[in-house]
């Protein structure tokens, strides 16, 4: 059986530059929603066997990795493979939660409570709904912001349910408190660094061919 695969992500945008890197992948933006995500990708599995990416930015929480680092967990077998095709990425625990990591003090207290060396809104529940099924789970993430970056109020507001971006509410935002514009201004930089950081991950591994391995192979190696 060849590889079919599902990538989670939470935002469009992050849809769009997986999808950029490689275009034949099934990718479900979560957009925050947790509940609806878990209801989406456990059907997506309950449809067949697939292996299954948590991708997209994420917030740092070890001090050491920079924006735009390539962060590496999940099954044993699988991330080998992926270190084999992205040898300047980092393998460390990605640790995920239903509300964003936003302040750099909650970053710090997150690192000492589980050792993660980044954060996002989707690992967890993509490797739950992995696991239940039987599916090779790993996380690819990018760092957007790091360990020593707080988000400005306005990044905190900008995810639609949909994964799109709240325009309107960012805006809004930015207008009760305009002296968050700098931090504003480094947050949407960053960002823009990690998605183009993600669309060159998924094309090298496009490249690579994992994406035409046999799905028992990873199913075997898990056990």
């Amino acid at each position: 059986m060849r590889l079919r695969t599902i990538a989670v992500c939470g935002l469009r945008s992050e849809a769009a530059a997986i999808r950029r890197g490689y275009p034949a992948i099934e990718v479900l933006a979560g957009g925050g929603d947790a509940a609806r995500l878990e209801r989406e990708l456990d059907a997506l599995l309950s449809a067949g066997p697939a292996l299954v990416f948590s991708s997209g930015l994420a917030g740092g929480l070890d001090p050491a990795l920079p924006c735009g680092a390539i962060v590496l967990d999940g099954d044993a077998a699988l991330v080998e493979h992926l270190m084999a095709t992205l040898p300047g990425a980092t393998r460390a625990p990605v640790t995920g939660q239903d509300v964003i990591a936003a302040d750099i003090a909650g970053k710090a207290a997150l690192r000492q409570a589980t050792g993660a060396g980044v954060v996002d809104m989707e690992s967890h529940i993509a490797a739950r709904v992995a696991r239940r099924h039987g599916a090779p789970f790993a996380a690819i993430r990018v760092i957007s912001d790091t360990a020593s970056d707080a988000l400005p109020p306005a990044a905190l507001v900008g995810m639609r349910p949909d994964g799109g971006i709240a325009l309107g509410a960012v805006l809004a935002s930015l207008a009760r408190r305009p002296a968050q514009l700098p931090a504003l201004i480094r947050t949407g930089r960053q960002a823009g660094l990690a998605h183009r950081t993600l669309r060159d991950v998924y094309d090298a591994l496009g490249r690579s061919g994992i994406f035409l391995r046999d799905l028992g192979e990873f199913t075997l190696e898990m056990r």
